[in-house]
């Protein structure tokens, strides 16, 4: 074990050597649109890390675009129509419902060597998946129960289908995102209009995460990749619903205003940037994607207009875990219509863990003393899941980018 160890070490010092004379800038921006299937498409779902797998709905249709190319794969999951509503990271699993208006829904999990498989039930008929974990081993949703409740769940292979119970002094509960690692689920527990948004890890339970001052109501839509950061909206009651405000929860600081009538929809890996849609009130039909990092909000549009044109971005719904990839929809001007967009920040380079723009020993050291550790997190720059030799060789293959 330590001589294959050290073994390893020699080859890597080499390829460290080598890099260091090859190593070349990497910083570049663009913006690739995505045409919809018009006859169906309603909503975005769910993307790989890099934009390279996107998955979309509508009308009981799940659509799914491969570096651009667009293909309808409903029948691949039902013929009785699905709808996805998460990737894992590697493309490779898609989670959602199997169902129609007339149907009961299911909620499933799919691969393309397994096909389709039900999760199960809580005792109830219905459920839906909503999300899964990075490497596609956990999904989060909802089921009825035997008493016609909704429950929020949590999906292993090994465990099933999990009942994560609901807050108190309320009825329903669903789970609506996981972490990368799937060790938590942020969700809402409800009664009647209200609605309290809530984190579950094992080791703690359910926790209510609670609402801005004055607001009556709360939800979350996305969750950092180990769970230590939650965004979502806050409401201030069940009849002026217009009346909202963003989000950013962690342990320390509780709950943070990013703004009013703003929509948070996703969030980096470690929690610190936020990407969504804003819906000014005073300007009807001029929703823009915004991003807010470290307390900066932004509008996409105005960040980068050098690559729109006359073009528009209206909604991200999805950031890549390091922050460099955001997807979502927009207006675009030559298609005359609306379509997805992936774009490319260009930041951060390949293989600069600490986000400094510059790859260099820090860089390495990050790597090196995270090795064989569990990944899903700036160090694992491949994102699957454990800190190995795929990350360091990017570090060494892009050393000295941006420096």
């Amino acid at each position: 074990m330590r001589y294959y160890a050290h073994n390893r070490f020699v080859l890597l010092v080499s390829v460290f050597a080598l890099s260091s004379l090859m190593a070349t800038a990497s910083w570049s921006q663009s913006l690739t649109w995505y045409s919809f299937p018009k006859e169906y498409f309603k909503s975005f779902s769910a993307s790989t890390p890099d934009g390279s797998v996107v998955i979309g709905s509508g009308d009981w249709q799940t659509f799914r675009w491969v570096n651009g190319v667009v293909e309808n794969i409903t029948p691949l999951i039902s013929n009785i129509g699905a709808v996805a509503n998460g990737i894992s990271a590697d493309g490779s699993v898609l989670v959602g419902t199997i169902g129609n208006y007339l149907i009961t829904w299911r909620a499933f999990r799919w691969t393309a060597t397994e096909g389709v498989q039900f999760l199960g039930s809580l005792g109830g008929r219905g459920s839906a998946a909503r999300d899964v974990s990075a490497d596609g081993s956990v999904v989060v949703g909802w089921a009825y129960n035997a008493a016609g409740q909704q429950r929020a769940f949590r999906w292993t292979r090994d465990g099933g289908m999990q009942d994560l119970g609901t807050l108190p002094n309320t009825r329903n509960s669903v789970a609506r995102a996981v972490s990368a690692d799937g060790s938590t689920v942020v969700g809402a527990a409800t009664y009647g209009n209200i609605s309290r948004a809530f984190r579950w890890t094992a080791s703690e339970g359910l926790q209510d995460l609670g609402t801005l001052p004055g607001d009556e109501s709360s939800t979350p839509n996305a969750v950092s990749a180990d769970g230590s950061v939650v965004v979502g909206l806050s409401i201030f009651n069940a009849f002026n619903t217009s009346k909202y405000r963003a989000f950013r929860w962690t342990a320390s600081g509780g709950m943070q205003e990013l703004g009013a009538r703003i929509v948070p929809l996703s969030v980096s890996a470690d929690g610190n940037i936020v990407v969504g849609r804003a819906e000014p009130f005073d300007v009807p039909g001029e929703d823009y994607a915004f991003r807010w990092t470290d307390g900066r909000m932004e509008d996409l549009n105005q960040t980068y207009r050098h690559l729109l044109g006359p073009s528009r971005l209206i909604a991200a719904y999805y950031i890549s875990p390091n922050g460099r990839y955001i997807v979502g929809t927009g207006y675009n001007a030559a298609m005359r219509s609306g379509a997805i967009f992936v774009l490319d920040t260009g930041f951060p380079i390949r293989g600069d863990v600490d986000r400094n723009g510059c790859v260099d020993d820090a860089d390495l050291l990050r790597v090196l003393f995270a090795f064989g550790g569990r990944g899903y997190c700036n160090e694992d720059l491949n994102w699957d899941g454990i800190v190995d030799d795929a990350d360091l060789l990017e570090v060494l293959f892009n050393f000295g980018s941006g420096c």
